[in-house]
């Protein structure tokens, strides 16, 4: 009877061992952080990422902006920073498999002239000059105004905001469409121009603080192999995001090591208005939706699905 005893005691402590031990299954990430392939538009949305890129730069690529379309068809960099409305529709068109993962950049236009006294009201009857037709920059640019009342005379269009910053500097008369960093770095030259920020316009007519500009993106490959890597890189780029808030000296002397800025006291002066901070896919949803809304080409014909959205449900 002892000895059934302590066998039943040995198998009892053998299956407890068993059970215990038992492990629950450990991914291994394919990729590891430090092997990311990051792609921005050397803009100003690559501030987000430009404490992280100035240390470690071989990680990052800044490219032209017309160039960003391109890089989601070689679907070979592991995130990308690029217009919100240019993911959403070559996603919606099935030319790209990147999720969004956040939202970075809601916002760096301004109205601007060297008009004495310049005023927005001032827009009503006149004729102004806007860039990129038919984008979705020009759309807010447009339906701010109409939401607020004021009603230009005529609407020309320049390439970008290089041309209306140009403009701005040479024509006393003239009332442009322009953006930050080019805004400030026209003050520098040209101290009586005024600015109003197209967000302000925008919060008037929908309530919300900015329009999604531009997010960052994920490869979905990797968030199937690299689980752990993406959400410990996107920790990353919400640390380094929230620079542009809480330590824009830091940002500036990054943006300018990297050329992304021409001078520290441009950079300073710019960061502030250019309007980068970090919120996750699913929480900007609603957002999102709103700025389609207003040129639902620019996202392909409809609101982005729920597929589109990187996180948990």
């Amino acid at each position: 009877m002892k000895k059934i005893f302590i066998m039943l005691v040995v198998m009892m402590i053998a299956l407890s061992l068993f059970a215990g031990g038992k492990k629950e299954e450990v991914i291994v990430d394919a990729v590891k952080v430090e092997d990311l392939k990051i792609v921005s538009p050397a803009g100003a949305p690559a501030l987000c990422l430009s404490t992280l890129a100035a240390e470690n730069p071989d990680q990052y690529r800044f490219v032209v902006a017309e160039t960003i379309a391109a890089e989601f068809a070689k679907n070979e960099a592991d995130f990308l920073i690029a217009p919100l409305n240019a993911g959403a529709n070559l996603y919606t068109k099935g030319k790209s498999t990147y999720k969004l993962a956040a939202v970075v950049s809601w916002g760096n236009l301004f109205f601007a002239s060297q008009k004495e006294n310049f005023k927005l009201e001032d827009i009503n009857g006149a004729e102004i000059t806007l860039f990129g037709e038919n984008t979705i920059n020009s759309s807010i640019a447009l339906f701010v105004l109409k939401e607020n009342g004021i009603v230009p005379a005529k609407v020309n269009y320049l390439a970008g905001a290089a041309n209306t910053q140009q403009l701005l500097l040479t024509n006393p008369a003239a009332v442009v469409l322009t953006a930050e960093p080019a805004l400030t770095a026209a003050k520098t030259k040209k101290p009586s121009i005024t600015g109003y920020s197209v967000n302000q316009l925008y919060k008037a007519a929908t309530g919300n603080d900015g329009f999604t500009q531009a997010g960052l993106f994920v490869k979905a490959d990797l968030i199937t192999s690299s689980p752990n890597t993406v959400k410990s890189y996107l920790d990353m780029v919400k640390g380094s995001t929230d620079k542009c808030v809480s330590d824009v000296n830091a940002v500036a002397e990054a943006a300018v090591k990297l050329e992304l800025l021409p001078n520290l006291k441009v950079a300073s002066s710019a960061i502030p208005n250019i309007t980068v901070y970090y919120v996750p896919a699913l929480e900007a949803k609603a957002q999102i939706e709103t700025t389609a809304n207003i040129d639902i080409k620019q996202f392909g014909g409809s609101v982005p699905a729920d597929d589109f959205y990187y996180g948990e449900k």
